[in-house]
């Protein structure tokens, strides 16, 4: 625990701005605890917003727009002083700062895998041909019907308690979740699989949190630095410079997942067919993120890479 640093004397409360569904909130009321925790005296309030991908639920959303659109009320928000804080799935933003923000904090990641969630229990292996799945991720759609082409890909959309329910109880028979959030509200029991990593590699930053704040916002700043996993950041920091080497849409059909060893940086890079026809397959170490990002990434150019994002 530390004291409030001197120049916040004069300010010693921020606001939260979240998304309304329960893992949005979750994650917003963890950020604060680890706030309030590292800073004791600091006073923090959440401010709920619906978000314009939020109320558009009837088309599929990389057609909308992509997941960008969970964030501009938020970045708004930030940008005209009503919150100071904005708290995200790292999964879901842009690679590229929007203008006048910055991440000022990444938090320690959860478990990245995927999970399928599927009626009476059943794994991927022994969902029968002909089965719908339910997922508006083009990586997961890739990667899926590559496995197994027989399958019906079909776009599902709603929080993370409405898709599970739709896969028990709907018109779907499984649907596919990032497992990060599943855990994080206490749904593990819906579970049917965790899927390995060689079958299903995650979105770049998966598992990972991250909050955005003015970029001139030194106090703000000074007090993230002290919830900063720094090599979180450095890994998540190698899985999205090969997303941006790519072009960057956080819904292409791209996913990535690195690991840090002292200096070292591990990174496996995928790219994919929608229709799962082909899966280009790199990876590769160094010490820099940045660097390595963008390596693997004209390595998969050199495959092919842009023809199949195209």
């Amino acid at each position: 625990m530390t004291s409030l640093p001197t120049q916040f004397a004069i300010r010693n409360s921020l606001t939260l701005g979240s998304r309304t569904s329960a893992l949005a909130m979750w994650q917003s009321r963890h950020v604060m605890d680890a706030l309030q925790a590292a800073w004791p005296g600091l006073e923090c309030t959440i401010e709920p917003y619906v978000t314009q991908g939020d109320k558009t639920l009837d088309r599929p959303l990389p057609e909308i727009g992509g997941k960008g659109l969970f964030t501009l009320e938020l970045e708004n928000g930030l940008r005209e002083g009503r919150i100071d804080l904005a708290v995200h799935s790292l999964k879901d933003l842009p690679v590229d700062d929007a203008p006048g923000l910055t991440l000022g904090a990444i938090l320690g990641r959860a478990d990245v895998r995927d999970v399928l969630v599927a009626k009476n229990g059943q794994t991927l292996d022994e969902l029968p041909g002909g089965a719908v799945v339910g997922t508006s991720s083009l990586r997961r759609q890739a990667q899926l019907l590559a496995l197994h082409p027989a399958l019906t890909v079909r776009s599902i959309r709603g929080n993370v308690e409405t898709r599970i329910h739709k896969a028990l109880h709907g018109d779907y028979d499984a649907t596919l979740l990032a497992g990060a959030g599943v855990t994080r509200l206490g749904l593990d029991a819906n579970i049917s699989q965790w899927l390995p990593l060689d079958v299903m590699l995650p979105a770049p930053g998966q598992g990972a949190l991250a909050v955005q704040c003015r970029a001139d916002d030194e106090p703000t700043l000074g007090l993230l630095a002290a919830i900063h996993n720094a090599k979180v950041a450095e890994a998540v920091r190698a899985e999205r410079a090969f997303l941006a080497s790519l072009g960057g849409g956080c819904s292409i059909p791209v996913g990535a997942y690195a690991t840090v060893s002292g200096r070292a940086i591990h990174l496996s890079g995928l790219v994919a067919a929608v229709d799962g026809s082909r899966i280009i397959l790199v990876e590769g170490r160094g010490t820099s993120a940045l660097e390595l990002g963008a390596s693997l990434a004209e390595t998969a150019k050199s495959q092919g890479a842009l023809e199949l994002i195209g």
